[in-house]
């Protein structure tokens, strides 16, 4: 062996592929021997329909080493050129304690979570996200808080969405918008509007009322820093029918006056402050407050309080019927994911400074402003505005200049003509503002900081006197009582051990694609050449992150075949909004109008027809055969029924119900054959990747689910991403930015974003998964993941009945188990299974999705031969115990199953007045490794937590027990 092929040899490129798939090879072809299997190539030929199966993968890239990744990405990135921010509008410097960066954001056994659809094993970050709920309460004075939205942007959408389905004033479709909110933000709501046939009115707050509205969004600290007391405006629009909401700075909520005391319905703004990393953009958790008359018309996620079946205290997702699996069209929002990991950190933040560290915080904030401010007003400089809490604007012809010394400086500032922008945060210094006098004033200004500090009055009125809050806040015990590094360290454990994540077990969740999150994917994320950046930095300034983007960009466009992508979406429901309203402007662009109509099979997810909903479309079902497969027939004639109004097809590919049709080109051609686009929802890219191309196939927009198939961890509940590929007839539709405008052709569009690029700050994990993984890891992983899926499926289908198969009675990367004639013959239910598999240490499958009295299995290509036998194992012991319960030996009221999960309390308890033994119950298989999980609360009430809705953090005396 030559010396140069040696070396190749010991630098192994395709480790990292060896890694992130579970099964060795030995292991493959067990399983490959056991489907009647040669090899991949052969499964997949005889699971995949050949109209659609590429022979060779078309992502034409190499793998890479993680260090030879991660060493190119430190490259890539060092051509940022480094400024420190002052831009403000809404993205500011912010100081991470460690202890949360360690213990949340780096730590696997909170990101690697998925949403408490489970609560009985998701105490600890259903806990964790009340807290960010009581600080919401706490800070905006209102009744009801939710478990966060995407960003600021979209919340202000939802907002005036929410205040359109509640308003008296039924007769109007103009929803005012104060012009001092963020640029971003009006850009947000005018893209939503659309798809609700409401007209947008932007100017100055007191113009407000003197339209006739349905609702308003005011601007509580203004973009140019102003603060302005609303209270009058607010009564005068309440009075005419108008709901009002306001958009608040949540560090300034801390020493202003909360919004609800002055009358507000609802109260929305970013929480990044709180101890979030820019990102770039993102990915930052909304707050979202209104009062309790609204509340069933509140979006996204709440987290409530109810008891489990000893009476104990316990919390769960309250009101899920506004779930879109549910309502579906009649969904209130088509919100899926939040950002639970990040509200998760922000309540964590509030936690560890507790109200007298969080208004030293904000003081501090105010208090440079204040020097700042007078500093440059001593020396002539005129200021824009004469209240603010922490940004000032300053007036000036010579902003060329100062611009100039500012790039010098190595400082961004807020450039807009003759007005600067200059926003402080928890990360400004003394010699920030001297910088900062530098930069406006020129060198030799004579200005100090001590100095003016000392002559300045004991009390600023840049804050106006009947704004400031005087009372208290954050007085509930958590809030008090973890401010030492030894206490939240414990309190971060306490909480995460009572979650089960992807770091004690496989999750097998149906369309949720719960895939390893590779360790050195995630090193990136606390970088601060992405942590740091501002998404309004100058883009001359920014060539390395943008360079990333494009090159993810690229990666996609590969795994999707479409020529144009569009990063901007921060969620997959957000992707099929984006992708929809691009549907929608084509259509408008060549005059068609009228073509409004949505197609959706009966099978789809929920979040489809609420986004349709959300851009406007009407939405017609089509019905599926009795194979579940789409009824080709009923939509060519559905079709054709309504060709001259026919928007789109919103199809998933392959089918929720877990199987390849064959008819999907024929599917496609039908609706193109009359006037309309195909969606493809790509919710099962996972069954795709490296194999097949949704642009291939024939559709003309496909989103992404980043959090799903690309690897970016599910957080508990969010951050997601949701890109988009398109057709190149449509990419002049994507979305844009009045901010920062994109390199694509579709100047002057709209955004559906707050941010550029969405959250950036995750990227580099999909970005890094896809480098490392190369175009023959990706085809290798989906073919694994179908392996996977057929070989979990073939040996419980005697077990449980498998609902839909494909072609040679195969099913693609997941499968349906069909529980319905299980309970008919035993009594037991899939929400029976689902508890019981907890005290197997598993977390349920999807469960009654997406047909009711099933479970649907997703295994991924993570997961190990022997991690399937163990999951394998516990099914078909659980249907063991589910036949001694048919068979009479456990009554159906009182057996391991109906009585699941078990605590450790109730087995140490003296009293056992049951037929199956303690050993039963909570060991019913062994745990060699010692990984026996245990929940701590039984089996949650969710009608007891439906009729008493309790929303805030549970009262001290209740966490006596």
């Amino acid at each position: 062996m030559s010396k140069v092929s040696s070396l190749k040899q010991l630098e192994n490129t395709e480790d990292f592929i060896r890694r992130h798939i579970g099964p060795g090879e030995e292991e493959i072809s067990s399983m490959l021997e056991f489907l009647g299997e040669e090899s991949l190539e052969s499964m997949l030929a005889s699971t995949v329909p050949g109209s659609i199966l590429q022979e060779k993968t078309p992502l034409e890239w190499d793998s890479h080493t993680e260090q030879n990744t991660l060493g190119y990405l430190k490259g890539l990135l060092s051509k940022n050129k480094p400024a420190r921010s002052f831009i403000g509008m809404g993205y500011h410097g912010v100081v991470l304690p460690p202890v949360i960066q360690r213990n949340v954001l780096e730590n696997p056994g909170w990101y690697t979570a998925y949403t408490p659809y489970q609560p009985e094993i998701a105490q600890g970050r259903l806990e964790a996200i009340l807290n960010f709920q009581q600080m919401t309460l706490d800070l905006t004075g209102l009744d009801l808080a939710s478990a966060s939205l995407l960003d600021e942007g979209t919340a202000a959408g939802e907002a005036m969405s929410m205040a359109q389905r509640v308003s008296k004033n039924k007769k109007s479709n103009l929803f005012f918008v104060d012009e001092d909110c963020h640029p971003q933000t009006i850009d947000v709501v005018k893209t939503r509007a659309k798809g609700f046939d409401v007209d947008i009115i932007v100017g100055p707050a007191s113009e407000a009322a003197s339209h006739d509205v349905f609702g308003a969004l005011l601007a509580y600290t203004g973009t140019w820093g102003d603060v302005r007391n609303p209270q009058d405006l607010i009564a005068d629009l309440q009075s005419k029918k108008a709901v009002v909401a306001v958009v608040a700075d949540i560090m300034s909520l801390v020493l202003l006056e909360a919004p609800g005391k002055l009358g507000v319905d609802i109260v929305l703004g970013s929480a990044q402050r709180f101890g979030v990393p820019m990102g770039y953009g993102g990915p930052h958790a909304a707050f979202f407050a209104t009062s309790e008359k609204y509340k069933r018309s509140m979006p996204g996620r709440i987290i409530g309080v109810s008891v489990d079946a000893s009476g104990k205290k316990a919390l769960r997702m309250a009101m899920q019927t506004r779930e879109q699996h549910i309502r579906r069209e009649k969904a209130t929002s088509n919100i899926c994911t939040s950002q639970v990991l990040l509200a998760n950190m922000a309540g964590f933040f509030a936690v560890y400074h507790g109200p007298q560290g969080l208004r030293t915080i904000a003081e501090r904030i105010h208090r440079l402003a204040d020097i700042l401010a007078v500093g440059l007003q001593s020396k002539g400089v005129e200021l824009a505005n004469d209240t603010w809490f922490d940004t000032i604007t300053v007036k000036t012809s010579d902003a060329e200049a100062i611009i100039k010394r500012s790039r010098e400086a190595g400082v961004c500032l807020r450039e807009a003509g003759d007005k600067i922008g200059i926003s402080l945060d928890e990360a400004t210094t003394r010699e920030d503002i001297a910088l900062l006098w530098d930069v406006v004033l020129g060198e030799g200004h004579g200005l100090n900081v001590d100095s003016i500090d000392v002559d300045m009055a004991t009390s600023s009125s840049s804050i106006p006197a009947d704004l400031l809050r005087h009372g208290k806040i954050l007085e509930h015990p958590v809030f008090n009582s973890y401010h030492s590094e030894t206490e939240m360290m414990r309190y971060l454990k306490r909480l995460e051990n009572r979650d089960l994540a992807l770091n004690h077990s496989m999750i097998p969740l149906g369309s949720c694609t719960m895939k390893l999150n590779a360790a050195s994917e995630m090193m990136p994320v606390s970088w601060p050449e992405i942590g740091n950046l501002h998404p309004f930095t100058p883009v001359e300034l920014t060539e390395g992150v943008r360079a990333m983007i494009s090159e993810l960009e690229v990666f996609l466009q590969g795994a999707t075949g479409f020529p144009a992508i569009s990063i901007q979406p921060n969620s997959g429901a957000q992707g099929e909004y984006a992708g929809l309203m691009a549907i929608q402007g084509y259509h408008e662009s060549r005059g068609d109008h009228d073509r409004n109509i949505c197609l959706i099979p009966a099978s789809a997810h929920g979040t489809n027809p609420a986004s349709a909903m959300v851009a406007g479309m009407k939405v017609v079902v089509t019905p599926c055969d009795e194979k579940g497969n789409v009824d080709v027939a009923a939509l060519k004639a559905k079709a054709e029924e309504l060709k001259d109004n026919l928007s789109c097809l919103m199809i998933t590919y392959p089918s929720t119900h877990g199987v390849y049709e064959e008819e999907i080109r024929e599917i496609c051609d039908v609706i193109h054959a009359n006037g309309g686009q195909v969606y493809m929802d790509g919710a099962n890219l996972n069954a795709q990747v490296g194999i097949s191309q949704p642009a291939d196939i024939g559709a003309d927009v496909t989103h992404m689910n980043l959090h799903k198939t690309f690897a970016i961890p599910h957080g508990g509940g969010g951050p997601g991403m949701g890109p988009i590929g398109v057709a190149a007839h449509l990419a002049p539709f994507l979305a844009n930015h009045s901010v920062v405008e994109l390199e694509v052709p579709n100047a002057g569009n709209t955004a559906v974003s707050s941010a550029p690029w969405g959250s950036v700050g995750v990227l580099p994990i999909t970005w890094t998964y896809m480098r490392n993984m190369g175009g023959e890891g990706l085809r290798k992983a989906t073919s694994v993941a179908i392996l996977n899926a057929n070989y979990l499926a073939k040996r419980l289908k005697d077990h449980y009945p498998v609902l839909y198969t494909g072609r040679n009675d195969r099913v693609a990367h997941e499968c349906i188990l069909d529980i319905r004639p299980l309970k008919a013959a035993t009594g037991i239910s899939e929400e029976d299974i689902a508890k019981r598999l907890m005290d197997f240490g598993y977390h349920a499958p999807t469960m009654s999705f997406p047909v009711a009295g099933t479970l649907m299995v997703e295994p991924t290509e993570s997961e190990s031969k022997v991690e399937l036998d163990k999951f394998i194992s516990a099914m078909i012991s659980i249907r063991e115990e589910m036949d001694k319960v048919a068979n009479g030996e456990w009554p159906l009221d009182n057996n391991p199953l109906v009585r699941a999960p078990h605590v450790q309390a109730e087995v140490l308890s003296a009293e056992w007045d049951r037929p199956y033994t303690r050993q039963e119950a909570t060991y019913p298989v062994a745990f060699e490794d010692g990984g026996k999980f245990w929940p701590t609360v039984n089996r949650i009430d969710n009608v007891y937590g439906d009729r008493n809705l309790f929303c805030s953090c549970i009262p001290v005396e209740e966490y006596k027990d």
